[in-house]
């Protein structure tokens, strides 16, 4: 799997549920720095979710690598849900790694590694979520949400250009 098959513009991801991880990817007009921020403080709060799915409520972390975080919400069914992890790497505004504990997911650890590389418009942005070996359905399912979260992040840049 490779980078080419995602799409410019439009949020794209793509699974591999043999290997299982996922591939996602997105242009962001905001620079990298930004768009860092956004994934890597409680400005996901502001982003991450819609009414008619789920919604990020809470999110803590001490962003430094062996730190943890915590996000916290609410599905549209009023069932609340939680994803913890730790930092593994950060290179501001270039990479950010860590662990992904789901607690929809039996607590399974993946990890999701974010690449910001500067662009024509600001940033691509490309999501490797892995870890998903012998999951095929928590693959798939994970895959149809990194497509709305990156629709989610891109449209919080857009509303803050028009702001």
């Amino acid at each position: 799997m490779t980078a080419d098959i995602l799409s410019r513009g439009a949020p794209r991801a793509v699974a591999d549920v043999t290997e299982g991880l996922i591939l996602a990817s997105v242009e962001i007009a905001a620079p990298p720095e930004r768009v860092f921020r956004a994934l890597a403080s409680e400005e996901l709060t502001r982003w991450w979710g819609s009414a008619d799915t789920y919604r990020v409520t809470k999110w803590t972390g001490d962003v430094r690598v062996g730190g943890s975080y915590r996000s916290e919400g609410v599905g549209a069914d009023g069932k609340p849900f939680s994803v913890a992890g730790e930092f593994l790497e950060i290179d501001p505004p270039r990479k950010l790694v860590q662990t992904w504990r789901a607690d929809w997911d039996a607590g399974a650890r993946t990890t999701v590694i974010y690449r910001l590389e500067p662009s024509a418009i600001g940033t691509r942005l490309t999501v490797r979520h892995e870890g998903f070996a012998g999951r095929s359905e928590s693959c798939q399912g994970h895959t149809e949400g990194w497509e709305h979260v990156l629709d989610w992040l891109a449209a919080h840049f857009r509303q803050a250009a028009r702001s």
